[in-house]
């Protein structure tokens, strides 16, 4: 049943759906979709296209929009919107420490985990499609790990998208998980550096903690093991528009004098805590290396084994000599596993999946390249978390879509951006820019 209520400027419906588990298997296993509409309070009663949003990741539920936030305010002056938590995220029979095991073991939880790609969240879409838009077709809006599925989209079900836009997420096309991450080494660098560039007081900051790191064992509240590994991990926030201004806020008061020395604060201890976690989103962990799998070659940890290419991002190393600490960034590690409380009990579980030799293609180069879908994506110029060469590259792979390749904005744009990314896209989409 549907529960409305509302907000500033807007009627939010609740929605649940059931689906197929495996939609290969119409007839087995179902799991329950959880999916918020929103439409402007004046519009209300109108017959509206809509417009579905998925949301970046792979593992995190859809925003949690008050009123008419960031890009949203743009697409309710002419849809209805669709956020959906993609399943085993938000409301959607969310997969974690405490839900998999009611599948049993690691190898039946790795079998479950299979279905939570971006094929199975298309299909998902498509299921769902014919009872909200009463068969029409609408527009999807893919942020990152969205966007990946916005291109599986249109290579499997282009008939449900009137159009199709995309922020920061046009994927390789045929990219095994090495070749990303031989890609990704020399970007994140490049952020690094940048950052160093903007705060040089930093290079010291951060050698230091990584000392301290390496000569103490940290255990962080709620039981998190804060290694040099995991300390260098925070740089995935170099990645967003305000990510190095808020990686040097952290850092500056990383020490506190005591009555045994200098030690590791309270507050950065408790700020590094829920940078690090997982809790939130173990999805992440879980299937990040995964949602690159095509083929019969396991990713066997891709991110760690590609790492040992770049001894530059080693840290005991780094500190001994004179060279700056490396931050790395949206990378996934079998350490990652053992520091992590939330993931912990899934380690046999995700070795699993590393292992695992039988993924199915997500892109269809042909239907691609016959397309027929209005499609606009941005591009942001050295995307620390999707390769600019790679989005490019199958940019020009898919039938008459048209880019806007900015460097206004890092990764997160159409968060910073809001209206104006969405209002270009759709510009673009409509052939009037």
């Amino acid at each position: 049943m549907s529960v409305s209520y509302r907000q500033p400027g807007v009627v939010l419906t609740d929605h649940c759906f059931t689906v197929p588990l495996d939609h290969d298997d119409p007839a087995g296993e179902t799991i329950e979709l959880y999916a918020r509409e929103a439409v402007a309070s004046d519009k209300a009663g109108k017959d509206l296209p809509w417009l579905v949003y998925l949301q970046g990741g792979p593992g995190f539920g859809a925003n949690r929009f008050t009123g008419k936030q960031a890009w949203l305010g743009r697409a309710l002056e002419e849809y209805r919107v669709l956020l959906l938590d993609q399943r085993g995220t938000g409301h959607s029979t969310p997969a974690n420490r405490q839900t998999l095991p009611l599948r049993g073991g690691p190898a039946e939880q790795a079998g479950y985990l299979t279905h939570f790609r971006a094929d199975s969240i298309v299909r998902d879409c498509e299921a769902i499609r014919p009872t909200l838009t009463g068969g029409a077709p609408w527009t999807v809006l893919g942020q990152s790990f969205g966007g990946f599925c916005t291109v599986s989209y249109l290579s499997t079900h282009p008939e449900g998208l009137s159009a199709a836009l995309i922020t920061g997420g046009l994927p390789s096309l045929d990219a095994h998980a090495d070749d990303v991450y031989r890609a990704a080494y020399p970007r994140i660098e490049r952020k690094v550096a940048a950052h160093y560039a903007r705060y040089p007081q930093d290079v010291e900051r951060a050698r230091r903690v990584a000392d301290h790191l390496l000569t103490h064992d940290v255990v962080l509240p709620g039981g998190h093991r804060l290694t040099v590994e995991a300390f260098q991990s925070l740089g995935i926030m170099l990645g967003g528009g305000d990510g190095s201004h808020r990686l040097h806020f952290l850092l500056e008061h990383a020490f506190v004098r005591t009555p045994r020395g200098p030690e590791l604060s309270d507050a950065f201890q408790e700020e590094v805590r829920g940078l690090l976690s997982y809790a939130g989103h173990p999805l992440y962990a879980l299937v990040h290396e995964a949602i690159y799998g095509q083929d019969e070659r396991p990713t066997a940890w891709s991110a760690e084994r590609v790492r040992a290419e770049f001894p530059q991002f080693d840290a005991a190393k780094a500190l001994a000599g004179d060279g700056p600490l490396l931050f790395t960034g949206e990378s996934v590690h079998p350490w990652t596993f053992d520091c992590d409380p939330a993931l912990r009990p899934l380690r046999e579980t995700a070795e699993l999946l590393a292992a695992r030799t039988d993924w199915r293609p997500l892109y269809d180069r042909a239907r691609l390249a016959a397309n027929e879908v209005p499609v606009a994506a941005a591009v942001y110029h050295d995307d620390m978390y999707v390769d600019t060469a790679h989005a490019l590259d199958t940019a020009r792979s898919v039938r008459g879509l048209r880019t806007w390749v900015t460097d206004e904005f890092e990764h997160d744009g159409v968060r910073a951006g809001g209206p104006r990314v969405l209002d270009r896209l759709l510009a673009l989409a409509r052939d009037e820019v």
